[in-house]
């Protein structure tokens, strides 16, 4: 098939409170990861890096705001806010009192 299509309410949600959508398997993409994040209200997400997958990572919030806490700091965001990643930084979303949902993109360096 040379498309494939889905509807974010049709993915079932994963993780703590259902907030992670992982498009990449429903959509059956190989080339990078991406997935949607429904964060409620003041919830924060999981902190991490990718330094082991050596993965770069792009998260595009398209509802809500709050802050992205990168390596300490606390960078404020909102919807149309587009954030890049290195590998080794690390990050977590704390979403504000309307919730925040983004969507995650990331691939390896130089794929």
């Amino acid at each position: 098939m040379a498309y494939s299509i889905a509807h974010v309410d049709d993915i079932e949600g994963t993780g703590p409170g259902g907030a992670v959508h992982f498009v990449r398997r429903e959509l059956g993409v190989e080339a990078f990861g991406i997935n949607w994040f429904e964060l409620p209200p003041n919830a924060e997400g999981h902190e991490h890096d990718e330094s082991v997958t050596g993965q770069e990572e792009v998260n595009v919030v398209v509802h809500g705001s709050g802050v992205y806490r990168v390596d300490g700091v606390d960078v404020p965001v909102q919807a149309g806010s587009i954030l890049r990643f290195d590998p080794e930084t690390t990050r977590v979303p704390v979403a504000g009192p309307e919730g925040m949902t983004m969507i995650g993109i990331g691939a390896r360096r130089g794929s």
